[in-house]
């Protein structure tokens, strides 16, 4: 019996090693609106970005891969998640300056940053918005310059009628209200990235692409690499937009540590 105790001991001391410790997590006023962050482990600043529609649940099972070397902060970027609906137009630029205002009230001078989509978006904005801030970013199917209007489909799919199809709406955010401002104002997606404004984004960026990815140019992945100073391209084979995930998450997780550790 004492063995078997001291066995399950072990266990539940190994596990709880190695699960998330969740540090802090808040919902504070930015901008005249609620942002929900969240942050774990120890080291130096690393933010993950969740896409359009999605929320911070999206990057949960990722923090144990990088928690033992860095502080990682899960935020609800603006309109999405714990963070309050939409309330004005959606402008990526304004979600940029949350997120900067966010990382002020954090009272950190330099952070590293994975986005997904949206998120991958909103750090090209960032990178402008503070030139210094970012050390090093990794954008998964972005590029900084993305609308809608290239793909009216998307807005024939993505409708709060159809909501159910997309099972992660309801587990990312908690009301009807959120879910249906979110896709009112996926009309008003629109970014763009003059080559004068990528030639002056300061950080190394590893611009991450599936070659399956239907929403992403191929003249625009190679006109960001092209004006992005300090930029590498890495383009999976027989991948979607999703390129970070499933199958190819391990690998993911080993090229960014690579990556961000230099």
């Amino acid at each position: 019996m004492t063995k078997a105790i001291t066995l399950l001991i072990l266990i539940l001391m190994s596990i709880n090693m190695f699960s998330q410790s969740l540090k802090k997590a808040e919902l504070v006023s930015i901008n005249g609106k609620n942002i929900y962050y969240e942050i774990y482990g120890e080291g130096k600043p690393l933010f993950l970005l969740h896409g359009y529609t999605q929320s911070s649940i999206s990057w949960k099972s990722y923090v144990k891969d990088y928690e033992q070397e860095y502080e990682v902060y899960l935020v609800d970027l603006s309109g999405h998640g714990k963070s309050d609906p939409f309330r004005e137009d959606l402008v990526i630029k304004s979600v940029a300056e949350d997120l900067n205002a966010l990382i002020k009230y954090l009272k950190l001078e330099h952070i590293k940053a994975i986005g997904f989509s949206f998120g991958g978006d909103v750090l090209y904005q960032l990178a402008l918005i503070n030139p210094t801030l970012i050390e090093s970013m990794i954008s998964i199917g972005a590029i900084g310059t993305w609308t809608i209007q290239d793909f009216p489909e998307y807005l024939e799919v993505f409708t709060f009628e159809n909501r159910t199809n997309f099972p992660w709406l309801a587990a990312s955010h908690d009301s009807d209200e959120h879910i249906k401002a979110i896709l009112h104002q996926f009309k008003n997606y629109t970014v763009q990235l003059s080559n004068e404004e990528l030639q002056s984004i300061q950080p190394e960026v590893l611009i991450m692409i599936g070659d399956d990815d239907d929403g992403m140019s191929l003249k625009e992945i190679f006109r960001a690499r092209e004006n992005l100073p300090n930029s590498d391209l890495w383009i999976l084979p027989d991948i979607a937009h999703g390129a970070h995930e499933n199958e190819n998450k391990e690998e993911f997780i080993k090229r960014s540590k690579l990556f961000l550790s230099k």
